[in-house]
């Protein structure tokens, strides 16, 4: 098959960006219900029939293409179902309710935004994971900031640029250890490495949000204690609830495969609700059994008698989930297509050309893996392939191969979430209900972060270089 040139392979991108941000503004948060899979499968058809008219590419080839990027995806397709139903068994359970009952009894207002950064940060440290973070705590947080009266989009953004720091510094992140393993980087040479761009990164992230929780009006229009009462007259509220997200935390400690740690912790939440919230079962109906069945898999609402908390209280379990999976097969295919055809690898050789020097080759790193997190839409693929590809670039010029490793995680890992269309933005949008362009702006780690690794490669701050 011949190779595309570099100007046929970005026009499936260049029309992916341009219809997707039309979709946005036309359908605004709808267009993850259907207008972003239409335009996915769209510009699908349209690199396949460029490549197979003019070079010559098999529909086989292309199938072959998408079904490798399905293997890579598929964990993360059965998580996300898995949050979904942890989300509705959670709520029902009281174990969310009581979070955000305790949040707002907890923590004064004026410092809520920067402690959501923190909390969000401890836990997905602790848990390795920014996906569980925020489908358990960062729901919790969400809904107490929501109630205080944060803007959504503050709160979304706090709430994923800690869980997105936490997942690069801990090791129990896969994204973690798949860039240290990749580069061949010892794990903890590698973290450590890390810690020079992200601690001061962070410190700018939490001054920011403190600035921003002391100064943005929090005048909720309901009285929060009102709020408080009508949670304890839904919900019976109690601490012990709180046993099993520490027992999920241990869980994911003891490396307990995630799918497997959330869809525990989601059964737990159900026989939870079934004993200590039968007020709650007998609204769903149908018997204890069915309604256990009915909140871990499809809508609930739950009449709390306040709007705020109705709206804050209903979910869709694992139901939910399922307009993200069907986009999350629309990506799969657009890259799989971008893959085969040969379009992603002239783009990216092209690229390689302009490493000639520190500030250049961190550049390219950079640009590199948020190109392959805009037509891959997989953060596991954006961090293999630029690691595979620019190893021995970086050791003929003298780099340490921690540099290599730190480079992609300031890029590929913290990335992946502003990307609309990448499987990572799909997922923390759906889970927080707040579209990818919304949150975006306030995700101030994720967005400073590639900016601060550009900044450090120009002043030679810390460039770390092989010692022979």
């Amino acid at each position: 098959m011949k190779k595309p040139s570099l100007f046929v392979s970005l026009i499936p991108l260049l029309l992916l960006i341009v219809i997707i941000f039309t979709c946005v503004r036309i359908f605004g948060d709808q267009v993850t219900a259907g207008p972003s899979q239409f335009t996915l499968l769209f510009v699908t058809v349209i690199a396949f029939a460029i490549s197979h008219i003019f070079y010559g590419l098999t529909w086989e080839q292309a199938e072959e293409g998408m079904v490798t990027h399905l293997k890579n995806t598929y964990p993360a397709i059965l998580i996300l179902i898995a949050i979904g139903a942890l989300i509705g068994s959670w709520m029902c359970s009281g174990i969310i309710p009581s979070m955000i009952y305790y949040g707002l009894k907890v923590i004064h207002p004026a410092v809520f935004l920067p402690l959501t950064f923190v909390i969000s940060s401890v836990i997905s440290l602790v848990t390795g994971s920014s996906w569980s973070t925020v489908g358990t705590f960062g729901v919790a947080l969400l809904g107490a900031g929501q109630i205080i009266g944060f803007p959504t989009p503050w709160l979304a953004g706090a709430i994923i640029s800690g869980a997105y720091f936490g997942d690069q510094m801990s090791p129990l992140s896969d994204t973690t250890n798949l860039a240290s393993s990749f580069c061949n980087v010892p794990l903890f040479t590698h973290i450590r490495y890390m810690l020079v761009n992200s601690l001061p990164v962070f410190i700018i992230c939490l001054i920011i949000y403190l600035i921003a929780g002391l100064t943005i009006p929090t005048d909720s229009t309901v009285d929060i204690q009102t709020q408080l009462l009508a949670l304890q007259n839904t919900f019976n509220i109690s601490g012990w609830f709180l046993l099993i997200p520490l027992i999920s935390i241990f869980l994911v400690v003891k490396k307990v495969p995630p799918f497997v740690t959330l869809f525990v912790s989601a059964l737990a939440g159900a026989i939870a609700a079934v004993l200590f919230q039968p007020q709650i079962c007998d609204a769903i109906g149908g018997g204890r059994f069915a309604a256990a069945i009915t909140m871990i898999g499809s809508h609930v609402e739950i009449d709390t008698g306040d709007k705020i908390l109705n709206n804050l209280t209903s979910t869709n379990g694992m139901a939910g989930m399922m307009n993200t999976v069907w986009l999350i097969l629309c990506v799969i295919a657009y890259a799989g297509v971008m893959s085969a055809s040969g379009m992603i690898h002239v783009i990216t050789q092209y690229l390689l050309k302009f490493m000639k020097n520190t500030v250049s080759t961190i550049a390219s790193t950079l640009g590199t893996c948020i190109f392959f997190n805009m037509t891959l839409g997989d953060q596991y693929m954006t961090i293999i392939m630029p690691a595979n590809m620019f190893t021995e670039s970086y050791r003929k010029q003298g780099f340490a191969p921690e540099l290599l490793s730190r480079t992609i995680e300031e890029s590929a890992t913290v990335t992946s979430v502003l990307v609309p269309w990448n499987t990572c933005a799909v997922a923390q949008s759906t889970v927080l209900n707040v579209a990818t362009l919304t949150y975006l702006p306030y995700c101030f780690f994720n967005l400073i972060l590639p900016v601060f690794s550009l900044f450090a490669a120009a002043v030679g701050y810390k460039i770390r270089r092989l010692k022979n």
